[in-house]
């Protein structure tokens, strides 16, 4: 009966967006990319030199840090620190949530973690259930498996991240695409060579940070391989590591890291750029789960409802449609809601489902 009656809401979800197939999609394919709590603070000031300077944070790194990620303007700061966004995303596309300028970016959740933010991200509302990162399987529909279910995506959507939550986030089971993440094996049944050498290397890895999340490099290049070889037309990757430091208080790993996932997307930006399939037909979404705190500065390893600032967040998008913009600084309130039925309109649908969806940003990505 429980079967039947998902079929049954299955087939009503796919004929009420039925109309939106009529339209000319903007992007033919879609990649999204979180960095696990990586702050606006960063993402739009570069360095933070009081953090930097801190022997409670810095791994004794302070001149390292200083030599290789400041610069005397803020501007300056955060090419170093991110030059795949302050280049090409920059110049082709738009970034949101530098609040200096009273542009804002909030989770609309109330909890200001990991589950509640991505359930927030793909689900497109707040179920305010979902109030631990230990959750069950997320009972609400999330935008991928409605695009998976869909004509002309089924079998093309996969998602990979660090973080073993994300089978339950995602609710594999349920949604019926791969979800490949934490020490899962890479490849299905017939990894290639590749994929085999990765899934050796996750079984073999040390994590510092425990059996739940690998390091970034696996996630890495776990999606990187199956982008290659399955080309799927909707493809999601969580990298972690950004927050894991950030709890650890290891500000230059932090750093280092953030660097590091901005030259990952560099090389899978340029890779869909040189491919003739993905080649100017591929949007991407790059964004967080949350924020962390600022206001006090010790509190920058940390995030939830007792750091009164960390529900400050980002996104970027860049891709078909999207009207270069650069660093919007006109002053507005976005929410992580939002972003669901944004992903939803870049493919040319609109998403519905079985609980409210909140409007998206198309009309705002697209405008002049």
């Amino acid at each position: 009966m429980k079967n039947l009656k998902f079929l049954m809401l299955s087939a009503f979800l796919m004929m009420a967006a039925g109309s939106s197939f009529a339209q000319k999609a903007p992007a033919e394919y879609l990649v999204v990319i979180t960095f696990d709590g990586l702050r606006w603070q960063e993402m739009f000031g570069g360095i933070d030199t009081v953090l930097a300077a801190d022997p409670a944070f810095n791994q004794r790194s302070q001149e390292s840090l200083m030599e290789k990620y400041w610069a005397p303007t803020p501007e300056a700061r955060r090419e170093k620190l991110l030059p795949f966004f302050w280049s090409v995303v920059e110049e082709q596309g738009r970034l949101y949530g530098n609040r200096t300028y009273g542009n804002k970016v909030n989770n609309a959740n109330p909890y200001w973690f990991s589950y509640p933010g991505y359930s927030e991200i793909f689900c497109g509302f707040v179920d305010s259930t979902i109030n631990t990162n230990s959750y069950p399987p997320n009972p609400n529909t999330n935008v991928l498996a409605f695009v998976h279910q869909q004509p002309g995506f089924q079998g093309k959507v996969a998602a990979f991240g660090a973080w073993d939550a994300f089978d339950r986030i995602l609710n594999e089971e349920k949604s019926g695409f791969p979800v490949v993440c934490g020490t899962e094996p890479c490849g299905g049944a017939n990894p290639t060579s590749r994929e085999q050498l990765i899934n050796d290397m996750k079984a073999d890895a040390y994590s510092p940070f425990g059996d739940a999340e690998l390091l970034d490099v696996f996630t890495h290049y776990a999606a990187f391989e199956y982008l290659k070889r399955e080309r799927p037309r909707v493809l999601y990757i969580s990298y972690g590591e950004t927050d894991e430091w950030a709890h650890h208080g290891h500000y230059r790993d932090y750093l280092h890291s953030a660097y590091q996932t901005d030259q990952w997307i560099a090389d899978i930006w340029n890779w869909l750029q040189a491919d003739p399939m993905y080649r100017g037909k591929t949007a991407l979404l790059l964004t967080t789960d949350h924020g962390r705190g600022d206001r006090e500065k010790a509190t920058w390893k940390d995030h939830g409802q007792r750091v009164t600032d960390s529900y400050e967040m980002w996104f970027a998008a860049v891709g078909p449609g999207v009207m270069p913009g650069g660093e919007i600084r006109t002053e507005a309130t976005y929410f992580q809601q939002q972003f669901a039925q944004t992903m939803a309109s870049w493919l040319g649908m609109k998403f519905v489902a079985e609980h409210p969806v909140a409007e998206g940003l198309w009309a705002e990505l697209s405008s002049r």
